[in-house]
């Protein structure tokens, strides 16, 4: 037998490498569901997204803008996200099954992770168009979101509750928040409906460019709404030219998830997310209201098991 030469030898261990079984760690993927960029939902979620990536092993991360609340909770319904940002009554709509804002049934996989920040009704008109109260809106044109965003389903509501609806307006636009603005900005709409967190991108823009109302929404008027909704305000200095505190109706936004999210990783998530609060923070000054303290508050669908371990390890479950 012939000695085999070191390039021949050299040929058959490369093979005997490439044939070999490879060691690779499958990469779990976590897509953040937010909302509109203008809104509060983007930065929040963003910031998440980023840590995520960060801190939490073979884990790619990535923030998806959405119409929000209605969209993102059909979305984690489907499989086709891991997390997101909701408002309370858009939950507590899509557990039941509500098939007029957009639920043709019960979404049975949702579950909760915790309760995040107050979301507060803000009505921005130009000065220009003289609406001062709800209820001169009547004749006036309003956007109110996109349609059967958690926006849109509170404008209804509040509407509804000031005796009003859609057909009293000249003209309803179902727009994202930015869009909204831009519109009034070229006098094209008198006022917008935003349900957002307080300090919203597009409210400021809007009044730093023109002269901009904020309409109250009077306590009497969110009582009758009853839970979800809490009497709230805007207080003075929220906005360029806002000199006063503006009562408003506050709802209470949630991160969801669903039950095909493995205990770990919703752990983690739970985890990372209020060990790092002041990251969210720094994204957008509503995440201040994200407390360990109410992480339970007010939820209205059944924790995921991931989330409830965390709870029970820092002794907020017993």
């Amino acid at each position: 037998m012939t000695k085999m030469t070191a390039s021949l030898r050299a040929l058959v261990a490369g093979a005997a490498l490439a044939t070999a079984p490879v060691a690779v760690h499958a990469q779990e993927f976590i897509n953040v569901l937010t909302g509109g960029t203008s809104g509060v939902y983007y930065p929040v979620g963003s910031a998440l997204a980023t840590l995520y990536g960060e801190k939490m092993t073979d884990v790619q991360a990535q923030v998806q803008s959405t119409k929000a609340s209605v969209e993102n909770l059909n979305l984690l319904q489907q499989g086709k996200g891991e997390l997101a940002l909701a408002l309370g009554d858009s939950v507590k709509f899509a557990w039941e099954g509500n098939a007029d804002v957009g639920f043709a049934a019960p979404l049975s996989k949702l579950r909760g992770i915790a309760a995040a920040y107050p979301n507060y009704i803000q009505i921005a008109a130009t000065v220009d168009s003289g609406i001062k109260t709800l209820a001169d809106l009547k004749g006036k044109s309003l956007s109110v979101g996109a349609p059967k965003s958690g926006t849109e389903l509170n404008a209804r509501a509040i509407l509804a509750a000031a005796g009003m609806s859609y057909e009293d307006m000249a003209k309803v636009e179902y727009l994202p928040f930015a869009e909204s603005v831009e519109l009034q900005k070229n006098r094209q709409l008198d006022a917008t409906l935003q349900s957002a967190g307080l300090g919203v991108a597009s409210i400021k823009d809007l009044s730093t460019n023109m002269p901009t109302q904020m309409v109250a929404i009077p306590a009497e008027v969110v009582e009758k709404l009853g839970a979800p909704f809490v009497v709230g305000s805007i207080p003075a200095g929220t906005y360029e030219g806002q000199t006063e505190d503006v009562p408003t109706a506050g709802v209470m936004n949630f991160f969801v998830t669903h039950e095909d999210v493995s205990e770990e990783t919703a752990y983690q998530m739970t985890k990372i997310m209020f060990e790092n609060l002041p990251t969210l923070v720094a994204a957008h000054k509503s995440a201040a209201s994200i407390t360990l303290d109410t992480a339970l508050s007010g939820m209205p669908i059944p924790l995921h098991p991931g989330a409830e371990r965390y709870y029970r390890e820092v002794g907020l479950i017993k």
